[in-house]
């Protein structure tokens, strides 16, 4: 013989339910005040561990809740200061990449510089090219040496006195050291 229980608990929890219903009442007025929590301290007054102990977890409760703010504050710190390095990392690529055209636009002016009084030097007379090469530093009368025809080169260095010619031809072989 199977026993009726499920219908029997259906029904007993579903009239109470429906009279209400019937009546017009908010259910969850009624069903929220069976769900409440009991106080935490009800029916325990007098009992000075629970009162400590309900104390102590009140205390918790409360610097927990400080702590969870206090992280959110740095959680939103953080996110911020990420904001910004991002912001000026940006900006700093930007003017790495500004500053770097500069320097080759200047970098490319320079060897045109160079290139036009390389091609200077191309076209004068040995003599007069060693003449005004003997007054110049010695690493940028070696640099144009460098750079000229080797042709012209050599005859520019066999028009300069041999001494000169010497630190002209160390200058040119030291820098060819320097940058291989």
């Amino acid at each position: 013989m199977v026993k009726p229980v499920l219908p029997v608990l259906g029904l007993f929890f579903a009239l109470p339910a429906g009279a209400l219903l019937w009546q017009g009442q908010d259910l969850t007025r009624s069903f929220a005040a069976i769900a409440a929590p009991p106080e935490l301290l009800e029916g325990c007054g007098d009992v000075p561990e629970a009162v400590a102990l309900a104390e102590e977890l009140r205390d918790r409760a409360l610097r927990i809740e400080r702590y969870m703010a206090a992280l959110d504050t740095r959680k939103a710190e953080i996110a911020l200061a990420e904001t910004t390095l991002r912001e000026r990392l940006t900006e700093l690529r930007a003017q790495k990449g500004s500053i770097t055209a500069r320097q080759d636009g200047a970098t490319e002016a320079v060897r045109n510089d160079i290139d036009r009084l390389v091609a200077l030097y191309d076209q004068m007379k040995p003599a007069e090219a060693a003449a005004i090469l003997i007054n110049l530093p010695t690493d940028f009368a070696a640099e144009i040496l460098m750079r000229v025809q080797p042709e012209a080169g050599a005859r520019i260095i066999a028009a300069v006195e041999p001494r000169q010619a010497a630190l002209l031809t160390a200058q040119m072989g030291a820098r060819s050291v320097r940058n291989p």
